[in-house]
């Protein structure tokens, strides 16, 4: 049965107490998440994040769900790292459409020490417009990390993506301790951790419990927690992967709001396919963020106007930025940001 006190922060939590939470009829398990979930969060707020990609396509990593990867054919034109200003006039974009932080992600293994001092002025620049800052990388060193942090980037992303079970079946140039360790020198640095992982590649239930424990057993909980919903992408060696059961997805994330009660859970790539009725199952079952933009990197994510009514039928309204803009100053930078779109086809291009 479900832990006694779901508020509490556990980091011990055993295979057998997960299992009995996946097993729960569902309306209780619906009933002690978002008992949890009003513990620690607002019902009806959803805080809204902005992914731009900043540098697109081949990436020497093999993940078999990545039309990134330089090893699948998926027709992804490659790129170089975006020019600072770029990533300003998106950055600008977002929060006036009403994001309250801003994602930056380049397909890499790993960077470059060559790449840190651009990346360094990306986050000061995007900090400095009242926007909460979060990059994904790919491995980072222990002193890449604390470049990044003395930068004043609030969050870096790095997913474990499925259990320590599974994980060789989809990706094999990388270890799973690869991944712990640089989730490590993230939290070590003094940025924030945002760690999830996608379900739906042909894993057992008992690898979501895997990748659940995983994370909720880290010695602190991620603040953030991403869980993705496979996105078949043709040219990958998943494109062809049964689709998983959509309660189940939902049951992933009453758990990981009962395992990780003060995390925000973000219901992330796979929106697209998802109707609205379970979206809105899913922030009843306590994911409270979403990507709000019209492409997670190379997959496409609903509109973000489609985002917002969705959230005024629901009562549900976004967490607010930092920093306010008025709204002169707003409606600009939005206008600017659709011209951006038209003529250059800059905004949220695939990386």
């Amino acid at each position: 049965m479900a832990t006694e006190n779901p508020q509490k922060l556990r980091n011990d939590w055993t295979r057998e107490e997960v299992n009995a939470l996946f097993q729960l009829p569902f309306n209780d398990l619906f009933y002690q998440a978002q008992s949890v979930h009003r513990e620690n969060f607002n019902p009806n707020q959803i805080q809204l994040s902005t992914l731009l990609s900043i540098k697109t396509g081949a990436c020497p990593e093999d993940c078999k769900y990545c039309p990134q990867s330089a090893r699948y054919d998926t027709g992804l034109e490659k790129e170089k790292l975006l020019q600072i200003q770029k990533v300003i006039e998106a950055a600008k974009a977002a929060k006036a459409s009403g994001s309250s932080r801003f994602c930056m992600g380049a397909a890499w293994r790993s960077p470059h020490d060559r790449d840190i001092p651009a990346l360094e002025a990306m986050i000061k620049e995007v900090k400095g417009l009242g926007l909460e800052t979060c990059m994904t990388l790919g491995m980072l060193s222990e002193n890449q990390a604390q470049r990044l942090s003395d930068a004043g980037l609030d969050y870096y992303n790095h997913n474990l993506d499925t259990s320590k079970e599974f994980y060789g079946d989809i990706i094999t140039t990388r270890t799973y301790q690869d991944r712990l360790d640089t989730l490590n020198h993230v939290r070590q640095s003094g940025m924030k951790v945002c760690a999830g992982g996608i379900v739906g590649m042909g894993e057992q239930q008992s690898d979501r419990v895997g990748l659940l424990m995983e994370l909720a057993n880290l010695p602190t909980h991620p603040e953030s927690v991403p869980i993705n919903m496979l996105v078949k992408v043709a040219g990958t060696p998943l494109e062809d992967q049964q689709d998983l059961d959509p309660f189940e997805f939902i049951r992933t994330i009453a758990v990981a709001r009962i395992m990780m009660p003060k995390s925000y859970v973000r219901l992330s790539a796979g929106r697209e396919e998802m109707n609205d009725q379970m979206q809105a199952m899913a922030f009843m079952a306590g994911a409270n963020s979403i990507f709000y933009c019209d492409k997670l990197l190379t997959t496409p994510n609903p509109h973000a106007n489609s985002d917002m009514q969705l959230l005024q039928r629901l009562g549900m309204s976004p967490e607010q930025c930092a920093i306010e803009q008025d709204s002169e100053e707003q409606e600009a930078a939005l206008h600017q940001a659709i011209e951006d779109q038209k003529n250059d086809h800059l905004f949220y291009r695939a990386s």
